[in-house]
């Protein structure tokens, strides 16, 4: 028997393990349906943009988009340990105290205001440049500043050209601004949770790490969740949990696994031919995400990071990483963005964007004319759309149903426009003109609010930063309560990313880390009561 079951080796997962295990009277087991994280990609910086396809991924698709021309996106989801901080592009915020202030205040979440999960970031955080109030340096998440290409450099000018103060730290509590963006590495390496938290606990004797382990459901006898079923061999075996059973499988994962389990909404678990144990209606509603829109220049000469698609380049850039673990490889390459207002009604900044001095990186439009360029993308923050995750079948290994329902808000679609716009007016600033020959992507032929509209329609792409599926707060739509105990459940937890009730205005794998630190003492504070 073990006291702890975490189900999911991602972000959160790897969290809580090391955390649950620091004390050696209870015992803990962390199921990763993925490999260890041993390839290659993972620890280099550079290295995401091999992420979004291969054998680390569910290779997941969504649905397709009503708003988006019937399109289907692409939908990396890690499947390695490690998750997300695994495979994702490192950029490190953590969003605005607002965000937090409006969990408490609007969604029930007591305990989850600004005030209340500042000191987890900072206990997350080992940051090798700003310390004071807002961060922290000797967490187990390394946090560096990098030495950004000149062309990311020009982009911050032009920012400000275009009327962008300049911003030193996007986690100070005011993220207005343009700068340069913390990544979660250290040394030149990706600092995973799996590297941070993880790796230092292995040794530990009450903690045991399965990897390659399929989860078929929860196991749960008179309303008390008792343990996990596995896939072993072809045949199902029952493992068992003395204390918890703890989900941390993501926004995606995380519902599928309640919904297959039996809990769920009643009409759709009897829909797709599975048992009902207790009808939970918001189980896979709320699927939120940032939608991507991708604006590419052409550049003048090979001033940014596209001679590296040569391997006389690649060669010389490996070279300087080995000697002194710096340059392109060591780059995350999304060194510099802003965060600003479409809508000026708004009280904080509306539209996050990320510059790379590429084209091509990322899955989108794809490259330029002469094999040259540069990208500058953006996002609305606080999406007004909302989605959901279903199930396709009661069978494990089919995919689940992900339908973002991107831009089904007009609200949405009208941020993606600003988003766009502010994008050519920072490219086509004085800062940028002895490095740009044109804006490429949209070009000229873009005039009306239509076209725009329809630029996004056609272009826009999920940032892979999905919440919200198993909902915290209070009232029938809510999954889990502030203690994050699965509501008429006992015994049984969702602690990651999609217990977000609202999607947090910048990337999310720091918030999710936090979740993770704060979930660990309310577990460690929880009263033990035995299933035995």
């Amino acid at each position: 028997m073990t006291d702890y079951i975490i189900v999911g080796g991602g972000s959160a997962g790897c969290v809580l393990a090391a955390r649950l295990s620091e004390d050696p009277d209870v015992s803990v087991i962390l199921l990763e349906a993925g490999p260890r994280d041993t390839n290659m990609y993972i620890h280099l910086p550079v290295g995401f943009f091999k992420m979004t396809a291969g054998p680390l991924i569910w290779g997941y698709e969504t649905a397709p988009g009503r708003e988006i021309d019937g399109r289907k996106m692409v939908y990396p989801q890690a499947r390695v340990l490690g998750g997300g901080s695994s495979i994702n592009a490192q950029v490190f915020t953590r969003g605005c105290p607002e965000d937090y202030d409006g969990w408490a205040n609007d969604e029930g979440c007591t305990g989850w205001a600004y005030g209340d999960v500042l000191p987890y970031f900072r206990k997350s955080e080992g940051n090798d440049t700003f310390g004071g109030t807002h961060h922290g340096t000797e967490g187990p998440l390394g946090v560096s500043s990098q030495t950004p290409h000149t062309l990311t450099r020009v982009f911050v000018r032009a920012a400000q050209e275009a009327g962008l103060p300049f911003n030193a730290d996007f986690n100070n509590g005011h993220q207005a601004g343009t700068g340069f963006y913390q990544t979660t590495t250290k040394g030149g390496k990706r600092a995973s949770t799996a590297v941070g938290y993880l790796r230092p606990a292995l040794n530990r004797a009450n903690l045991q790490v399965r990897t390659g382990v399929t989860v078929s459901r929860i196991a749960i006898e008179n309303g008390c969740a008792v343990g996990v079923e596995i896939i072993e061999n072809g045949r199902p075996i029952v493992l068992r949990a003395d204390r918890e059973v703890i989900v941390t499988s993501g926004a995606i994962g995380s519902p599928k696994l309640l919904m297959l389990s039996g809990l769920g909404p009643a009409d759709h678990l009897r829909e797709r031919g599975v048992d009902i144990v207790r009808d939970l209606p918001g189980v896979g509603q709320n699927l939120q995400d940032h939608m991507d829109v991708d604006v590419l220049a052409e550049l003048s000469g090979s001033y940014g990071i596209d001679r590296y698609k040569k391997r006389r380049w690649q060669a010389m850039a490996a070279l300087e990483y080995a000697l002194f673990g710096k340059g392109p490889v060591a780059s995350n390459i999304v060194e510099g963005g802003a965060f600003w207002w479409g809508d000026k009604s708004d009280k904080t900044p509306d539209i996050q964007f990320h510059f790379l001095p590429g084209a091509g990186v990322e899955e989108g439009i794809g490259s330029v004319p002469g094999g040259n360029g540069c990208t500058l993308n953006s996002y609305p923050l606080r999406p007004r759309s909302r989605g959901s995750v279903t199930l396709r079948s009661a069978d494990l290994r089919d995919a689940p149903i992900i339908d973002p329902n991107p831009y089904a808000d007009p609200y949405d679609l009208d941020r993606a426009v600003d988003g766009i716009k502010i994008s050519q007016e920072i490219l086509s600033q004085p800062a940028f003109r002895p490095f740009v020959n044109r804006l490429h992507v949209p070009g000229d032929e873009i005039r009306t609010k239509a076209d725009y509209e329809q630029f996004a329609r056609t272009y826009g792409r999920s940032a892979y930063h999905p919440v919200g599926t198993c909902r915290m707060g209070s009232g029938e739509n809510a999954v889990v309560d502030p203690q994050l105990r699965v509501r008429g459940i006992d015994r049984l937890r969702v602690c990651d990313s999609s217990i977000m009730p609202r999607l947090i205005s910048s990337n999310t794998n720091a918030a999710t880390v936090m979740i993770a630190e704060k979930a660990a003492d309310m577990i460690r504070s929880a009263p033990v009561r035995s299933t035995a």
